[in-house]
């Protein structure tokens, strides 16, 4: 393996980028009320979007400038066909970053095997519930036997720990939790709670709707043994062992008990805009000067700079805090 970088995505506060989170496509087949209105999103015409070479070319440079890990993100990221490919050259770079995914599992019943032939390491499957009626409620779709045969065909490929990421809904299925941590453990799969955050610009956030961490614990408390597992580290997810171990639940708290401070992420949108932050105000155009012609030092640079700039924390408790103005579908989970 090639030696290691060093690490040029520094910011004022000493934290390193390594983590690069790519939205690949804005496009996606749900409608979860906790990330997209029911109706009225115009997705990106085909030519804003980067091209497979572009988007290649840039990850590259961000390899180059320390990225070790790069997590495939949309929108639906299987709904780009060329997803398979992209994989592949992105796995062949020097030195080869750790590749992952984050998709709600529909067609990944199709696509997890050729995926883990081009090189993806691991998987993340968005499933809030396993109440179908849940299902359908929160996604505005009903698809739930299409994720459930989508994390069996991850699992069967290897794609391993296959993980689950569930938003908890108050009034929706924050009754669910206990349920769907039960499923998970009986498939072998690794459960991660989200607190609901702010990311739907067409409506103001209702804070009350979140299910926060205590109230995660509390209610699965009620049936499993909860311990706390050391050592965190910069992972959003803070760890239990259930009942002794040795599985696990996750809990990503980034509102009620947020983890800026360890923050290692930088994001790449559909259409070539780099940001510093989920919710940041602004972001850095690589499209734009891409497309004239700029050197990869030159694109170098404009990152450099975005990351430096990156503040403490995303401020959501902070009074005037501002939610994005791009969805969460077209800036990449």
């Amino acid at each position: 393996m090639a030696d290691l970088p060093a690490p040029r995505l520094l910011d004022r506060f000493g934290r390193i980028g390594r983590d690069l989170r790519v939205s690949v496509t804005d496009r996606c087949n749900l409608r979860c009320s906790y990330c997209m209105p029911a109706e009225g999103l115009e997705w990106m015409a085909k030519p804003e979007m980067l091209t497979d070479d572009e988007l290649v070319r840039v990850i590259a440079m961000l390899v180059g400038l320390g990225v070790t890990s790069v997590r495939m993100t949309g929108g639906e990221p299987l709904l780009r066909r060329s997803l398979v490919d992209v994989v592949g050259r992105v796995a062949a770079l020097e030195p080869r970053p750790r590749i992952a995914m984050t998709t709600n599992g529909i067609g990944l019943d199709r696509l997890a095997a050729p995926l883990a032939a081009a090189g993806l390491d691991r998987v993340n499957v968005s499933l809030d519930t396993v109440v179908p009626e849940h299902f359908a409620r929160l996604t505005r779709r009903d698809r739930f036997q299409d994720v459930v045969a989508g994390l069996k065909a991850a699992a069967d490929a290897g794609l391993v720990p296959v993980k689950v990421n569930a938003v908890a809904m108050r009034g929706v299925n924050d009754t669910d939790v206990v349920e769907l941590l039960q499923w998970c453990l009986d498939r072998g799969y690794e459960l991660r709670f989200i607190e609901q955050m702010p990311l739907d610009p067409q409506h103001a956030w209702d804070r009350s709707a979140m299910v926060p961490q205590a109230e995660i614990l509390e209610r699965l408390g009620e049936r499993f043994r909860l311990t706390p597992v050391p050592g965190r580290g910069s992972a959003p997810a803070e760890l239990f062992h259930v009942d002794g171990g040795p599985q696990t639940v996750g809990i990503i708290a980034s509102v009620s008990a947020p983890f800026c401070g360890s923050c290692d992420r930088v994001r790449l949108t559909a259409d070539g805009q780099v940001r510093n932050c989920l919710f940041a105000r602004r972001e850095v155009d690589l499209r734009g000067p891409l497309r004239a012609g700029a050197s990869d030092d030159e694109l170098s640079d404009l990152v450099v700079a975005e990351m430096w700039a990156k503040a403490a924390g995303h401020g959501i408790d902070r009074p005037g805090f501002r939610q994005p103005d791009r969805p969460m579908s077209a800036i990449g989970g």
